[in-house]
């Protein structure tokens, strides 16, 4: 058995064909359709997560980096709002503006968590500081949820309890910098996390994405008040909060997944034909994956000719290292376990049989 951790400097290979076209099956029915819409719209479909940065600390640099700047353009468009605020005496949209400041505050949890694992493995925590950043995008997706509970209630109270909006050019103004400023972070933030394969800051873009529609909802609603509809507010907050579910469903699935140890089951596809393809390899089974935050490990058995020696099976399994190392950037810990062949008619497990388990 060996193992081995990789941090793999070569940019000259072209993995461009490595990883199939991701496809979408359109779901049945209205309601599919409707859901499909939002999950195009709020950015939920899947991709590749496997094209990452070549070390964990190069990564986690990269989205310490994104939340600084996002952290700057949020803080920067609820400080505008704030300036709006004290002109139009809008007790709504100050309501919002501590809302947005609330939510931009949400990067620092992800923040920790990305410096957390640029530290090295120690004896206790021997597979690194990675699973922090899973548990900050738990924080995050709690906090969607929170936001929608927040949205439905002061729909409810607003439908309830109706309150005549002023100064509705202004509400106006401070939903279209919001929009466009959290539109713009979350855009940022998702583009980011893909390409470090980051679900936590996936998560945290959606949150963004959040703010910004829970703003646009504020601008149609305003249009509804202005055209005499006064009922457009509260209606426009409870759409607003069904789109908000729909994202936390998507993103707490995602966070589940990361939380259990689940992998796309194309990785462990891409796993297998790669390593088939590697000389001397006989046969592989007993794939496993995981992601410990946005960097991946695996473990595989692979079966080589019983009558090769220990020097030449290692260099076989240096080789199924390698050719993994290429197909997957993003995998940063490989270990192999060489099973001997059975031509020799020898059980090479005997002895820890009784061990094995279902």
């Amino acid at each position: 058995m060996s193992e081995h951790t990789h941090e793999h400097h070569d940019h000259t290979h072209d993995h461009s064909e490595s990883a199939p076209a991701h496809t979408h099956a359109p779901r049945a029915g209205l309601l599919g359709l409707l859901l499909d819409a939002l999950a195009h719209l709020f950015g939920l479909h899947h991709h590749d997560h496997t094209r990452a940065f070549d070390s964990v600390l190069e990564s986690s640099a990269r989205g310490i980096w994104a939340l600084k700047i996002s952290l700057g353009a949020l803080m920067a468009t609820a400080i505008f709002q704030v300036v709006i605020v004290a002109l139009s005496g809008s007790v709504a949209l100050l309501a919002d503006t501590i809302h947005n400041f609330s939510d931009a505050l949400t990067a620092i949890p992800l923040w920790m968590a990305f410096a957390l694992n640029r530290r090295k493995p120690n004896r206790r925590y021997t597979y690194g500081y990675g699973r922090a950043e899973d548990i900050a995008g738990v924080v995050i997706v709690l906090m969607i949820f929170a936001s929608a509970v927040v949205v439905f209630y002061e729909s409810l109270q607003k439908f309830l309890h109706p309150q005549p909006l002023s100064h509705l050019e202004w509400v106006a103004l401070a939903a279209i910098s919001g929009f466009i400023g959290n539109e713009a972070v979350a855009v940022f933030r998702l583009r980011v996390g893909r390409e470090i394969g980051s679900a936590a800051l996936i998560a945290d873009g959606l949150h963004a994405r959040v703010d910004g529609i829970t703003s646009l909802g504020v601008l149609l609603g305003v249009i509804g008040v202005w055209l005499g509809l006064p009922w457009a507010d509260p209606v426009m907050g409870f759409v607003i909060g069904f789109a908000i579910l729909v994202i936390v469903r998507d993103a707490a699935r995602d966070m589940w997944h990361r939380l259990m140890d689940a992998t796309d089951p194309e990785i462990v596809h891409r796993i297998e034909h790669t390593v088939a393809h590697v000389a001397g390899v006989q046969s592989i089974h007993d794939v496993r994956a995981r992601w410990l935050g946005h960097r991946l490990h695996t473990e595989l058995h692979v079966e080589v000719d019983c009558d090769l020696t220990l020097a030449q099976s290692h260099i076989i399994a240096e080789q199924v290292r390698h050719a993994l190392f290429h197909e997957l950037p993003a995998l940063s810990n490989v270990m192999v376990h060489l099973d001997p062949c059975g031509h020799d008619h020898s059980d090479h497990h005997a002895i820890t049989a009784h061990h094995a388990r279902i």
